[in-house]
């Protein structure tokens, strides 16, 4: 046990960014592809909130994706890993508004 104080510390294998196109080509999609999905949500929160309509939405359905982020953001924050904390905190962000939307105006 004595040897195992040392596990949790985590290391970058290679420097950021990386000196392999490849890996650099990869941080560029993780980036990307982590502020494109939860973008995606915004046409669900324009439609719930311009037409006051949330019928089919489900509000626990989306309440429990919001909550599901939190341990995300968390871990992310304490791994310090970047595109992880934008991609969820945007993620909270609009599963808060969609699973808000549902319970102001009527989803299940």
């Amino acid at each position: 046990m004595r040897n195992m104080h040392h596990l949790h510390i985590r290391k970058r294998r290679e420097p950021y960014p990386s000196t392999r196109v490849w890996m650099r080509i990869l941080d560029i999609v993780v980036y990307v592809v982590g502020i494109i999905g939860p973008l995606a949500t915004i046409p669900q929160v324009l439609q719930i909130y311009l037409s006051r309509d949330a019928s089919g939405v489900s509000f626990i359905t989306w309440g429990i994706y919001a909550i599901a982020d939190i341990p995300w953001i968390v871990y992310a924050i304490a791994h310090r890993e970047r595109p992880l904390i934008i991609c969820y905190i945007l993620w909270f962000f609009f599963n808060t508004l969609v699973s808000v939307g549902a319970l102001i105006y009527g989803g299940g």
